[in-house]
């Protein structure tokens, strides 16, 4: 056979691969007119949508992209075709998070999945290559039922332990893992997380001397901060190896060692000796998992003074404090929702609602004295973190892999519209444990903690 014959007769297939394709793409998205986003096909075709300027493209790399995106029809397949790099997404990753509520309202009944299952089957191709290394590993969730302490510490390691030296890529000199508080839009990363962090502790009124401990204190920075400005004997809690052996080299260069310091120790063994004046929790809460927030409410509230503070700083689920209908409830079964976190990045951790929390707190004894929503921060937090991840891939994927990096700048991109289309929240809620004659030791007005504060925070409050 000539080549001008096989050229001819590959352009053949590839015309009907795309005619397939192009069967398929509208039935999830309607036609090209219709979609605010364009298509390029593995040979370069380009199907326009209706935006001149579309803020992503969807990019198939091959003929066999969309059966795996969509064989059997699920989030993780959606994910996994993007993760293996079956499909890319050129331009914005947030707004390509929109395929999937755009996927969700095409299949709208039972007449839509069967035709588009119909569709799909003509595609060519399967998928054959391994995800592997950017899993949760199956012989973890052998080691006992979920939020058992060894499950959760084999949780906490494979989200933290992914390697510090990718964690300092994109986060701030800090690294502070956490939504960040920004005064203006304008604010840098670096300032933004400096005024969460000290936000923190003036809503826990922190004074010098004082005993406070970090449930889930990541890299130390607020145990460092609340050292070095309020002069308070700091203490952090961790399961990460990796995480504690950093910090402590941190704290040890910045020369606060004689009163800070990090623990390698799971929060349920927290008791009444450990007497601490203060207590803050960051971006804990959501893998402790709805069946566990009363132990872990009640673990902090044994460990706290009397008259002493907790700020719980977390993620709540929005969607889950509405009721469901049954169709809902049918596409989450069907369509394994949540699955994508579960699978590659916060095992077993759920999403409870702010009421649950609330609920807990109060049922292990605190007082709900403040709660703060900080949804909009956390959007942009996570979009300077992607933009920064983004910039920096190749070193990224030098240090984790392809299949890991595309696992986080989908997670985080995913999270940002989630947080700004209030499909997710975060608060901060600030209980008190009130001494036996019901003293909070929390003023009567919130003005301590927003008077005479500069937007810059360089004023030191210890003398």
């Amino acid at each position: 056979m000539d080549t001008t014959h096989e050229l001819t007769l590959a352009a053949g297939v590839d015309k009907t691969a795309i005619g397939r394709c192009r069967d398929v793409l509208g039935a999830l998205f309607g036609p090209p007119r219709e979609r605010p986003f364009d298509v390029r096909f593995w040979d370069g075709t380009t199907d326009r949508g209706k935006e001149p300027a579309p803020r992503f493209t969807l990019v198939l790399n091959r003929p066999a992209s969309l059966r795996r995106m969509l064989m059997p029809p699920s989030e993780l397949s959606l994910v996994e075709s993007y993760i293996s790099g079956d499909i890319d997404i050129e331009g914005s990753m947030e707004a390509g998070a929109i395929l999937q509520p755009l996927i969700r309202g095409r299949l709208d009944s039972a007449a839509a999945v069967a035709n588009l299952v119909k569709l799909v089957l003509k595609l060519p191709g399967k998928a054959d290559d391994d995800l592997a290394d950017a899993r949760f590993p199956e012989h973890a969730r052998k080691l006992g039922p979920r939020h058992t302490p060894v499950r959760d510490a084999a949780a906490v390691r494979f989200h933290y332990d992914v390697g510090n030296e990718f964690y300092k890529l994109w986060l701030d000199d800090r690294m502070v893992y956490s939504c960040a508080y920004f005064h203006t839009p304008d604010d840098s990363l670096a300032a933004a997380q400096e005024a969460k962090l000290d936000l923190i502790c003036r809503k826990l009124r922190l004074q010098p001397g004082e005993r406070f401990l970090d449930i889930g204190s990541g890299w130390g920075g607020l145990i460092m901060y609340a050292a070095q400005h309020y002069g308070v004997d700091a203490t952090g809690i961790t399961l990460s190896e990796n995480q504690a052996k950093l910090a402590r080299e941190r704290i040890e260069k910045s020369g606060l060692a004689d009163r800070c310091r990090v623990e390698i120790r799971d929060y349920r063994t927290l008791a009444t000796k450990d007497g601490y004046d203060k207590i803050a929790s960051v971006g804990m809460i959501e893998h402790v998992g709805l069946s566990h927030l009363p132990v872990y409410f009640e673990s902090a509230y044994r460990a706290l003074k009397q008259g002493g503070l907790f700020l719980n700083h977390g993620i709540v689920s929005l969607e889950a404090a509405r009721p469901k209908t049954i169709g809902g409830k049918l596409w989450d079964l069907v369509w394994r929702s949540g699955s994508f976190i579960d699978t590659y990045v916060f095992p077993d951790g759920r999403l409870t609602a702010a009421a649950d929390v609330i609920s807990a707190a109060e049922l292990s004894g605190f007082e709900v004295r403040d709660v703060e929503s900080l949804r909009e921060h956390y959007a942009m937090t996570l979009r300077h973190w992607v933009r920064s991840l983004e910039e920096k891939s190749d070193a990224a994927k030098e240090i984790v892999g392809d299949h890991t990096y595309r696992v986080w700048r989908l997670y985080m991109s995913g999270s940002a519209r989630a947080f700004a289309t209030a499909a997710i929240n975060i608060i901060q809620t600030l209980l008190s444990k009130p001494s036996e004659a019901g003293k909070s030791n929390v003023p009567l007005t919130r003005e301590d903690i927003y008077s005479g504060v500069d937007k810059n925070l360089r004023t030191s409050r210890v003398a």
